[in-house]
């Protein structure tokens, strides 16, 4: 135990992690896409997008066969997020697919509902993989459907 004997309060409680993790399995099924979280307190960068590129990178998302990777990054205490979309996704869906993203996200956390803002855009990120990625026989889940928590 250390110096304080309260332990530090998680980001994400294990109900709020195993409903997000759901709607990533959900949003992936009928896709080839692949969908990944990462939520830390603070962002350590000032452009939240500069944060999550580099994220994108460290998880291997840009090794994706389709190139079909997206990446939700939310740090919860500094209220910053960015999605960043794999080439492939992008060229399909365009700048106004994810300001739209952005805004559900906004509208969502603005009300302070913040799990229900990232659960309604995991939901339709999936909707557009789906759409421009459909899952076919032989598709794997080349990255994990977990939650990554950040500091």
């Amino acid at each position: 135990m250390g110096i304080f004997p309260f332990s530090k309060k998680e980001l994400l409680t294990e109900a709020e992690k195993q409903r997000l993790v759901q709607a990533i399995r959900a949003a992936e099924r009928l896709t080839s896409g692949e969908i990944r979280l990462y939520v830390e307190s603070h962002c350590k960068f000032v452009n939240p997008i500069d944060r999550a590129e580099i994220i994108f990178l460290q998880l291997g998302m840009h090794k994706t066969k389709r190139s079909n990777g997206v990446l939700l990054y939310i740090a919860l205490k500094d209220r910053q997020y960015a999605i960043v979309g794999d080439k492939g996704i992008h060229e399909k869906v365009g700048d106004e697919f994810w300001q739209q993203q952005s805004k559900l996200l906004l509208s969502h956390f603005s009300g302070q509902r913040v799990i229900d803002g990232i659960e309604a855009c995991i939901k339709e990120i999936g909707e557009s993989l789906c759409q421009h990625f459909p899952f076919e026989a032989g598709d794997d889940n080349e990255l994990p459907d977990d939650i990554v928590i950040g500091k």
